[in-house]
């Protein structure tokens, strides 16, 4: 049985250790601003991105993954005696999936396997991380996706953002949803559902906030006593610590892994988003 090697993309915000214990290749996306392309987390850290957003009358611009970028890696890969699973962002914000279907497609391999999580950020991670912990102990591939596959049904994404407005310049979410929030002066949490960002609920007042999105998150099937979960940040390190304090004392998880929101994602929430990402019921 060949071994297998875990492939994602930078949609997936996975810490880079754990990147580099579990031997995850991550392919970038491309950040324009004006006529400057950086890669996601490689040309360009957070801290710079988030700078260079501030500073920008206009949104950059995201590239998605081409097929031909694929098919380099996969061929790499391929060509050193593994099989390749594609653990992909969702496809409903991305075409990054699609991309990685036609490199299958073009190399014509039983040994590419690409799924589409439906999941962003380290909510995808954590199957990405999960996948390639069963890769290293020689899991097969039949147990790696029956695995993922329950790890998607589960996944889930509760997160708030300072403003709405990035969002709606970049298409993720619909002008009426945005100016409602607006109109009515409240903070919105919004979840992925199908793939796609939606309005979940709202408060009025940042004190709120991070109460609100731990309730959520209990309501919603976050267990007391996890293994671990996640919390991110986007340039917003007073709330990260004091959501990391919020989750210890409701949930007193084993671990609390914390990632930062990459330029891709942050392209479209801006900076100040505050998220919890984790695996219900787990």
């Amino acid at each position: 049985m060949k071994p297998i090697k875990i492939m994602t993309t930078s949609l997936s915000d996975i810490p880079k250790e754990l990147i580099e214990e579990y031997d995850i290749t991550v392919l970038p996306l491309t950040i324009r601003f004006g006529d400057k392309e950086f890669r996601d987390g490689v040309d360009l850290s957070t801290e710079d991105f988030f700078n260079k957003l501030k500073e920008s009358d206009e949104l950059p611009s995201t590239s998605q993954i081409t097929p031909s970028m694929f098919i380099r890696e996969i061929e790499n890969i391929l060509e050193n005696g593994y099989q390749v699973m594609i653990i992909n962002g969702s496809s409903g914000v991305s075409g990054t999936h699609e991309s990685a279907l036609m490199a299958k497609k073009e190399l014509e391999s039983d040994d590419i396997i690409v799924i589409d999580t439906l999941a962003l950020s380290y909510t995808c991670g954590m199957i990405v991380v999960e996948a390639a912990k069963m890769a290293k102990e020689g899991k097969n591939k039949e147990e790696i996706i029956n695995r993922v596959e329950k790890m998607k049904e589960k996944g889930d994404h509760i997160f708030s953002v300072e403003t709405l407005d990035y969002l709606k310049k970049g298409g993720r979410l619909s002008a009426t949803k945005t100016t409602i929030g607006k109109i009515l002066n409240v903070k919105p949490i919004l979840t992925i559902k199908d793939g796609k960002v939606e309005h979940f609920d709202k408060v009025r007042g940042s004190k709120k906030i991070i109460p609100k999105m731990v309730q959520i998150a209990k309501e919603r099937g976050l267990k007391k006593g996890s293994e671990y979960i996640c919390i991110a940040h986007g340039e917003n390190a007073e709330g990260l610590e004091n959501l990391k304090e919020e989750i210890r004392n409701v949930f007193e998880p084993k671990k609390i892994i914390v990632t930062e929101i990459g330029c891709t994602i942050g392209t479209y929430t801006g900076p100040g988003l505050l998220a919890i990402l984790y695996i219900r019921g787990e």
